[in-house]
């Protein structure tokens, strides 16, 4: 049986770096995995008021609903001031609500970050998994995925030209698809 696997990127911008390694690497999975790459740009910020007051914007649901659907998921985050991005917050504070209906729960999780500089997003990162231990998510630990001086590994295609950063996020895949494989 086919199992499904959320990508989240936390990067809206259009050429984005993050996107690009990541799509990449999640072509790696192997035979019984597919992506299903999961929109989080026009979510509408949580405030659980709406909640509360059964005002839940489309968004939320619509995207609760498609969380449902994954068996686990890759985020793939650039790193903002040292942490994530809101996008990313706001996506892992709508699908944790409401409180004990969380889309989160168990479901396994990978953690790519990809950044320009040589710290390769290590903030972000580790932000990201104090997050996901919260939301009961378990957690890839080896290989950690820190991607820096991304502008020198893609070519002018977003492709990424380093053969052993390939092979690197292929295993690492192979890697995820035994965890979860373990964990169902």
């Amino acid at each position: 049986m086919t199992k499904t696997i959320g990508l989240l990127v936390g990067s809206l911008r259009k050429g984005s770096f993050t996107r690009a390694v990541a799509e990449q690497m999640a072509s790696q999975l192997p035979a019984g995995f597919e992506v299903k790459n999961i929109d989080i740009s026009k979510l509408a910020m949580y405030n659980q008021d709406l909640d509360d007051e059964g005002m839940v914007p489309e968004s939320w649901t619509t995207f609760r609903e498609e969380m449902k659907t994954v068996d686990a998921v890759i985020f793939a985050t650039p790193e903002f001031n040292r942490s994530v991005p809101g996008v990313l917050k706001n996506a892992l504070d709508v699908g944790s609500r409401p409180y004990g209906a969380s889309v989160w729960d168990k479901k396994p999780a990978i953690i790519l970050t990809v950044s320009p500089g040589a710290i390769s997003g290590f903030g972000a990162n580790h932000h990201l998994r104090q997050s996901l231990v919260f939301l009961n998510m378990p957690t890839i630990q080896q290989p950690e995925l820190y991607i820096g001086n991304v502008t020198e590994l893609l070519d002018d295609d977003l492709k990424i030209k380093n053969e052993g950063t390939v092979k690197f996020l292929g295993g690492a895949m192979v890697t995820f698809a035994d965890f979860i494989n373990r964990l169902a």
